[in-house]
């Protein structure tokens, strides 16, 4: 079997439905859009939410809060993830990324300070919490704000 002798199974495919060609083919006439009114006209029928006039429910509902559009969104990494690196090695976007730690895209990564580590390390990071500071310098790493 070739590719160019692949066909669908009978009645998988069903041909369109012919509508506007005359009254014996039960579409006729008017074409399965009724007499007149909005949905008969071409190009009529409502908007997505409308509701006859009535006021709309994202209308009747409460606006609130404020998205900021420059928020920054940070990928976040514990001081417990960092026990799988070995000691004295430099931590960075590239190895955390490698490690599969950090997946997806980020406007940076924070260290957090959950967990405990016991080799000393040198981690560079956009952002890092005062606990997760403590912690890798109390084993004699450094952390490093990039």
């Amino acid at each position: 079997m070739r590719l160019d002798e692949l066909k669908p199974p009978r009645g998988a495919r069903k041909k369109p439905r012919r509508v506007g060609r005359g009254t014996g083919s039960g579409r006729g006439k008017t074409s399965g859009r009724g007499t007149k009114g909005q949905g008969s006209r071409s190009g009529g029928g409502t908007p997505p939410g409308f509701e006859g006039g009535q006021m709309p429910l994202q209308r009747r509902l409460p606006k609130r809060g404020f998205s900021n559009p420059f928020k920054k969104a940070y990928a976040e990494i514990n001081v417990r993830d960092l026990e799988r690196f070995a000691p004295d090695s430099v931590v960075d976007e590239e190895l955390l990324r490698q490690s599969g730690l950090v997946k997806g895209r980020f406007d940076g990564i924070k260290l957090l300070g959950t967990g405990d580590i016991s080799k000393p390390l040198t981690v560079k990071v956009h952002r890092c919490s005062a606990g997760a500071r403590e912690k890798v310098e109390a084993v004699g790493g450094s952390v490093e704000v990039v």
